[in-house]
C-alpha cells in the first residue's frame, strides 16, 4: 500500500464498513469527471485537481462532503453552508451510503470540480 492509501484508511478504521463504500462509490464517480488526488489530512482527505474542490470528513457513519461551490447551493440535503471569500461557498452534505451519489450529488461534483482548476 501506497502512504495515501494507509492515511486514507487510517481515516476509516472502526467506523462502518458502509461508509467506505460511500467513499469509494465517490471516488469512482469522480474519475468519470476527470482525474483526482486525495489528499489525506489528519481528520479529512481532500479531493483535488489543480486545487482542492471538496473535501470529506468520515464519520463511523456517514462522511460529511464539504464541496466548494462559487454559489451556495439551495437543497435542503446541503446541512450548512459557508460563505469564505467573495466567490467561494463550503456547501456541507451527509452521505451514509453508496446509493447517497446519485445524479443531483454529481452535478455538484462536476461543478465544483470546475473551481478546482
Amino acid at each position: 500500500m501506497s502512504e495515501t492509501q494507509d492515511a486514507v484508511a487510517a481515516l476509516f478504521a472502526g467506523g462502518d464498513p458502509v461508509v467506505r463504500a460511500t467513499y469509494e462509490r465517490l471516488l469512482t464517480t469522480l474519475q468519470t469527471i476527470g482525474p483526482v488526488r486525495e489528499d489525506p489530512k489528519k481528520t479529512s482527505i481532500h479531493l483535488v485537481r489543480t486545487s482542492g474542490f471538496a473535501g470529506v470528513h468520515p464519520r463511523k457513519r456517514w462522511l460529511i462532503l464539504n464541496l466548494r461551490t462559487a454559489q451556495p447551493i439551495p437543497s435542503p440535503r446541503v446541512a450548512r453552508v459557508e460563505q469564505v471569500s467573495k466567490h467561494r461557498y463550503h456547501n456541507e452534505v451527509r452521505l451514509a451510503r453508496p446509493e447517497d451519489v446519485d445524479a443531483e450529488i454529481v452535478g455538484w461534483l462536476r461543478e465544483a470540480y470546475q473551481q478546482g482548476e
